[in-house]
């Protein structure tokens, strides 16, 4: 029995392992998709061929660890970037390894491959006036500034995912009596963000002029009518990020992504009072560990602690060890 080609084993794998048994997500298969297109590219650069020329042997573990240092080193990707990445091909390796025991020790070497630690900064976020100046930099009398400053407003407000944004769909924006919009997220959870009344306000204009079906996306590209990429929304944040850097110097000093609008959304709740378990049911979080990173970021909460955190009239004292052993084991 003759070994399966590579371009057959990666479409059963996306065909029948991650939208077959896995029944994964559309944020899932765009991953590992994003990854893929990524990773042929490179590897048919390198190895001067076609990406449906190259054979499973020729992705070893060597080719492997290029790519990651060409995410990290070329496109300027960070750790947490790669190690997503690094987990997309492990998961098709594992698969490989089942599919093509021959391959077991290809696969092997790659599945050794380690993620890459990194330190974990403190959040990015944006202050209700950098934000306000953000949304006022598209141009309003253009199609696009239009279609920019309600994506723009919507992100900060409700805190949406960049996949979550580029996916949304007409139908998912109800406006009226109780306007929210409604979204596919992580783990196939559905939710619904309400939207304050001048979002709301901006959205139900942007439909008016937009004249999308219900399947259209809210957001359409420039060129085409359809959904935005990634590499795009990403263009339109940093592109007005300049633009309102000019009323608001200090986002001259803040490098903004899609990512950081969300962040944005959720500090604006927290400094509102509004309780973690709250905020992450608001950005469709799992549980309140990934939600606990915005305490850290808020300096407020950390003062008004400090505030409370009186001496009751006690000056504080060192602590001095009884033993000369475990003075020297404190002194290290």
């Amino acid at each position: 029995m003759s070994p399966t080609t590579f371009p057959a084993l990666l479409q059963q794998f996306f065909t029948e392992r991650l939208l077959g048994s896995q029944g994964a997500s559309p944020h899932t298969v765009g991953g590992y998709r994003d990854t893929f297109r990524l990773l042929l590219r490179f590897a048919a650069a390198h190895l001067h061929c076609t990406p449906s020329a190259l054979r499973l042997e020729q992705l070893d573990a060597p080719l492997l660890e290029a790519f990651l240092e060409y995410l990290e080193r070329e496109r300027g990707n960070g750790a947490r970037t790669r190690n997503q990445r690094l987990a997309a091909l492990h998961g098709f390796f594992r698969y490989v390894a089942l599919a093509e025991p021959a391959r077991s020790l290809q696969c092997q070497r790659i599945l050794a491959i380690p993620p890459k630690r990194f330190e974990r900064g403190p959040v990015a976020f944006l202050t209700p006036e950098e934000a306000q100046a953000l949304i006022a930099a598209p141009d309003a009398g253009t199609w696009i500034g239009r279609r920019d400053r309600t994506l723009l407003a919507l992100a900060l407000q409700t805190g949406l995912r960049s996949s979550e944004i580029r996916q949304l769909c007409c139908r998912d924006v109800a406006i009226g009596t109780g306007p929210h919009v409604r979204c596919l997220g992580k783990g196939r959870k559905t939710r619904c963000t309400p939207l304050r009344p001048e979002v709301a306000a901006l959205l139900k204009a942007w439909l008016c002029e937009r004249r999308g079906d219900p399947a259209d996306p809210v957001f359409p590209s420039a060129r085409g009518g359809g959904a935005l990429s990634a590499d795009a929304l990403a263009g339109i944040v940093a592109r007005h990020t300049a633009t309102a850097g000019r009323a608001c110097p200090s986002l001259k000093t803040k490098r903004v992504t899609p990512h950081t609008l969300r962040h944005a959304a959720a500090m604006a709740l927290l400094q509102s009072g509004v309780d973690i378990t709250v905020i992450a049911l608001w950005l469709g979080h799992e549980s309140t560990q990934s939600t606990e990173i915005y305490l850290h970021a808020d300096m407020r909460l950390k003062e008004q602690a400090l505030a409370h955190a009186t001496s009751a009239g006690i000056a504080p004292r060192r602590f001095h060890a009884p033993d000369r052993l475990l003075t020297f084991l404190e002194g290290l």
